[in-house]
């Protein structure tokens, strides 16, 4: 019988973002309000957003950034990293382009404290492969974003997995992102749309549609996937709103991912961190459009200790709610499911750090 897991309590600071680009505050702000509000113990930070000049970066720069990150009492969890094969204007990096351009990013998550670096979809097989002994030397776990409209069971994903499989190294694994199996629309995108003009019946009929795709499954390949696309553009034209047709396409197929949380199963073992992607808290104070507690809940059942990064996405749109006033509720959701599930949440530092050390690879350990 699997040990229950007990996730750790963490955030990530892309939840943030509005309050950041408003410069209400700053990095270091953020970190501290982070650690103030009780966020944490986890702390994740996506890395060309937050650290100029990234991923360059000096010693004197990280160790005031681990200095900082230990007086305010968190622990990092994961750095996210881009593979932007698309940097240059007129061609696509090619394979040794990329594992340099990637072996640069995760230097400096090592360099900054970071056990683990959620890489992109972009990255294929032959590239995670060949990551996994730069991986290794730095002590840094590759932990690949599984994002709708991907989901745990593409074809996709189940070819990475079956990679690390083979090449066997404990550093190459999953981030599991729950907007991959969301169960409704989300409320707080409808209200914006709302306060954008839309009428009941465009609203109603978007719904509708997301509804009889949530019913079929998520797409199963990338022609299905524009297909549902097209379908959501062509539904704001002919309400007469061609403004709002890619906004429809990309929430309803890029953030709202239609998988079921069972799907998870398909790849449960290799899952490194977990961001518990959200979009917002109703007045009972649930999520009501992702299934929060069925997730925690199968977290728990198949072992998982790593961290669980609460990432409200829900601020792309909602500009009259405070993200720290939600992000505390759904964090109290989470607790709630893991002790409904018959285990808990970590929010104490020492716990974490040490759970956090036991649960990921170490270089050492590898070299051994």
């Amino acid at each position: 019988m699997t040990e229950l897991g007990t996730p750790i309590q963490g955030v990530t600071l892309y939840s943030f973002t509005r309050a950041f680009h408003g410069r209400e505050y700053d990095l270091e702000g953020l970190i501290r309000k982070t650690a103030a509000e009780g966020f944490g113990p986890g702390l994740e930070i996506i890395g060309f957003s937050s650290f100029r000049g990234f991923p360059e970066i000096d010693d004197a720069y990280a160790g005031w950034f681990k200095d900082l990150v230990a007086e305010v009492g968190l622990v990092t969890t994961s750095l996210a990293v881009n593979a932007d094969i698309g940097i240059h204007r007129d061609r696509l990096l090619n394979q040794d382009e990329l594992i340099a351009y990637m072996t640069r990013q995760i230097k400096a998550a090592a360099k900054l404290g970071f056990p683990i670096a959620r890489v992109q979809i972009s990255i294929e097989p032959d590239s995670m492969e060949a990551l996994a002994p730069v991986a290794e030397a730095h002590g840094v776990t590759l932990a690949l974003e599984v994002h709708a409209d991907q989901y745990a069971s593409h074809p996709r994903i189940l070819a990475l997995r079956d990679r690390y499989e083979k090449v066997g190294s404990p550093f190459l694994g999953f981030t599991m992102d729950w907007g991959a199996t969301v169960s409704a629309f989300a409320p707080s995108t409808l209200e914006a749309y709302r306060r954008r003009g839309a009428s009941d019946e465009l609203l109603e009929d978007l719904v509708g549609l997301w509804n009889q795709y949530y019913e079929q499954g998520p797409p199963a390949d990338q022609t299905e996937h524009g297909q549902r696309m097209g379908a959501f553009i062509g539904l704001a034209h002919r309400h007469g709103r061609p403004d709002l047709g890619i906004d429809f396409g990309i929430n309803g197929t890029g953030l709202f991912g239609p998988a079921r949380v069972d799907d998870w199963l398909a790849i449960v073992p290799w899952i490194k961190h977990v961001h518990g992607k959200f979009f917002g808290i109703d007045e009972n104070g649930e999520e009501p459009s992702v299934p929060v507690r069925d997730l925690v809940k199968l977290l728990v059942e198949n072992g998982y200790k790593g961290a669980i990064s609460s990432e409200y996405e829900g601020w792309h749109w909602n500009y009259w709610e405070s993200p720290f006033d939600i992000i505390r509720a759904e964090q109290a959701v989470q607790r709630s499911a893991a002790d409904n599930a018959g285990s808990r949440m970590v929010t104490d530092l020492t716990e974490a750090r040490a759970q956090l050390a036991s649960w990921l690879p170490t270089s050492e350990g590898v070299n051994a």
